[in-house]
């Protein structure tokens, strides 16, 4: 007998691409969405969300995060017992309390899939694990249900300090960046004049810009962006200060130092390698 899985938030892009993975591993699956069409022959669609809850082994919410703690309260009563409740949220911070609360007889999975639904396979991927109740349990239904993926286990506080890092911070650098290259009125003289920085960027800004702003709007609402963002902010005026006024030396003794603390985990040439192979191959 196939194992049930419900999918709340199915017509979304990651909705569907976990419809997808859970058919292809021999799930039934139900959709439920009360936003989007969803699309796909092979997936059961709800009316209701309380109704597509009700019999399932799993239900996974890939619901944006401001909405993710109701509707949590509003099916955890509802759900039958042992199941296990997926939550895919970038931000834990935000849906912890309601996981937490969940009745006894419900399986929270708290986890962050680290990819989008341009992703080919879940192999290597990485997942993040944050443990909700009973830590070794959760990570085992997360395995059972992701065996090909990278595991990384973390509480909620210190995924959301890195994730300002991960996603926050790149985000909103991609943002304004984007902001900015979009009101190039001579964009195709730009592109032609570009190098593969410039490109690698581009092309970086744009694929963010795939992303709904719903979804850009809650990584960047990350409260513990603030402080990487504010020390970001404080050096781009350090810099621009110190070029105006001719401080030459603070200037190339910040990059130093910058290379130096890099070169401690990274080799900076190889770095340079995988771009230029990247941007050669993006450029056939």
């Amino acid at each position: 007998m196939n194992k049930k899985i419900t999918i709340i938030g199915a017509g979304g892009k990651m909705g569907q691409w976990f419809a997808k993975y859970f058919i292809g591993k021999g799930f039934e699956v139900t959709g439920f969405d009360s936003e989007k069409k969803i699309p796909g022959k092979s997936i059961i669609i709800s009316d209701s969300l309380v109704g597509g809850i009700l019999n399932t082994d799993y239900v996974m919410l890939c619901t944006p995060t401001r909405r993710t703690p109701e509707i949590i309260r509003l099916i955890a009563k509802e759900m039958k017992r042992d199941t296990c409740l997926i939550e895919i949220s970038s931000q834990k911070s935000k849906t912890l309390p309601a996981l937490s609360k969940l009745p006894s007889k419900i399986n929270p999975i708290c986890i962050h899939p680290m990819f989008g639904p341009g992703a080919k396979k879940i192999k290597a991927q990485n997942i993040i694990s944050i443990p909700i109740k009973d830590a070794k349990k959760e990570l085992a239904v997360a395995r059972s249900l992701f065996p090909e993926a990278n595991f990384v286990s973390i509480d909620a506080i210190e995924h959301d300090k890195k994730i300002a890092m991960i996603l926050g911070l790149t985000h909103l650098m991609n943002l304004v960046f984007a902001n900015i290259i979009s009101k190039d009125e001579k964009v195709s003289l730009t592109e032609k004049m570009s190098g593969t920085t410039f490109m690698a960027q581009k092309i970086l800004a744009e694929s963010i810009m795939t992303e709904s702003p719903e979804l850009i709007e809650t990584i960047i609402a990350n409260p513990e962006i603030r402080r990487i963002a504010e020390e970001f902010w404080k050096d781009i005026g350090r810099l621009l200060s110190a070029v105006q006024e001719g401080k030459t030396e603070e200037v190339t003794a910040y990059v130093k130092s910058c290379q130096e603390r890099l070169a401690e985990n990274t080799d900076l040439e190889n770095s340079y390698k995988k771009l230029t192979t990247m941007i050669n191959a993006i450029s056939k």
